[in-house]
């Protein structure tokens, strides 16, 4: 059985150090040749990518109001209830897994980016 080459996907950039950006490198490279499958490469994707930064109150309630939004809209972007952004403004709670990811996606590519 022989496989076929996948289609190159864009390589993504920022990883932790200079040692994991040349490993991601060289797996990319060996993707688009068709030598790794598309598991193992988001595997190795997530492996050397920076992880997602914490979110205090301060920085949410900053990105709402640079984007100019409502908790309620902001509640509706992230999927998740006014209350829940209410706490993380509060600094009650704070927002961890897809909420998390959400925010720093709006942090760093603005409000067209979920909508």
């Amino acid at each position: 059985m022989t496989t076929q080459p996948t289609t190159p996907r864009k390589a993504r950039s920022t990883a932790r150090s200079p040692l994991l950006q040349a490993v991601h490198e060289t797996a990319a490279d060996l993707d688009r040749h068709g030598f790794i499958d598309k598991r193992r490469m988001q595997k190795i994707e997530a492996l050397c990518l920076e992880p997602v930064p914490d979110y205090d109150s301060a920085r949410i309630r900053a990105l709402r109001e640079r984007l100019q939004l409502s908790q309620s809209v902001l509640a509706s972007l992230l999927n998740t209830s006014d209350s829940t952004v209410r706490k993380w403004e509060q600094g009650d709670k704070r927002p961890s897994g897809p909420s998390l990811k959400l925010l720093h996606l709006l942090d760093r590519k603005g409000l067209e980016a979920v909508l």
